[in-house]
């Protein structure tokens, strides 16, 4: 068997303080994924208009607050942007060179 069989039980437990803390379930978390946190989970899922087969649904957990964390990827301390462009003063470096082209100056 290859992949993730069972969901680690500190995941479990976030997820269960999530759907505590949302009103889909009661009760302290166990760590356990048993019947009632599945079917909060599928509850949770319907509300939100989303499918109810597949548990948990990954739009779920990002919902829940419990998405990726993104906090070590490279650029997360930054906040820079794949797409930004630098800039040479005012003015990116492509738009100096259509200015210097075209014989217009400011």
């Amino acid at each position: 068997m290859h992949g993730q069989q069972a969901i680690d039980e500190a995941r479990v437990t976030a997820i269960q303080q999530a759907l505590i803390r949302e009103h889909f379930l009661v009760g302290e978390p166990s760590g356990k994924w048993d019947a009632d946190t599945q079917s909060a989970m599928l509850k949770f899922q319907g509300a939100q208009g989303w499918q109810t087969k597949i548990t948990p649904d990954s739009r779920a957990l990002i919902k829940l607050g419990l998405g990726p964390d993104h906090s070590g990827a490279i650029n997360a301390s930054s906040g820079a942007s794949f797409n930004a462009l630098p800039s040479l003063g005012s003015q990116p470096v492509q738009a100096q060179g259509f200015v210097a082209a075209s014989g217009v100056s400011h």
